[in-house]
């Protein structure tokens, strides 16, 4: 008599109470749950949407990177040459040749002398400017054009 009175209060306390929504059946054994016919896994189109969008952005990355690391190489030489002393003694000239040497050193091939500006607004102050774009291919006939300007101040 108290193992079944302890089944009906289990029985009770599981419909009512616990899981109010999905009420275990005690005479088949299983859940009964609904909803759960709903719930998908992700379906084939989804996930060849998924990996065409991973290569689609690995492939602009890809092509992106070596761009983004030359632009690196020249602001990283014009730094280095505004910090040096003997920057605002040299002429225009001897500044280009000395970019020139560095950037052929260091294989950049996106800037010419003609994209080096170099400005003296005042006889203590020199600045010197690059500007340049780079043209690379994405796909197809499709080219990606990246706009860099860099700039810096050097006072002798």
């Amino acid at each position: 008599m108290a193992v079944s009175t302890l089944s009906v209060l289990v029985t009770a306390l599981n419909k009512w109470w616990i899981c109010p929504r999905f009420p275990i059946k005690h005479n088949h054994g299983d859940f009964e749950m609904k909803g759960l016919h709903r719930q998908r896994g992700v379906t084939g189109i989804t996930m060849i949407l998924i990996m065409a969008l991973i290569a689609f952005f690995s492939l602009i990355a890809m092509r992106l990177f070596p761009v983004y690391l030359e632009h690196f190489k020249v602001s990283s030489h014009l730094e280095s040459l505004a910090v040096e002393e003997s920057t605002g003694k040299l002429s225009d000239n001897e500044i280009r040749k000395t970019l020139a040497k560095r950037f052929d050193i260091d294989d950049v091939e996106n800037v010419r002398p003609e994209d080096i500006f170099i400005e003296r607004p005042d006889r203590d102050t020199l600045i010197i400017a690059i500007e340049y774009e780079v043209r690379t291919p994405a796909f197809g006939n499709v080219d990606m054009v990246i706009s860099f300007i860099d700039e810096v101040e050097v006072n002798p």
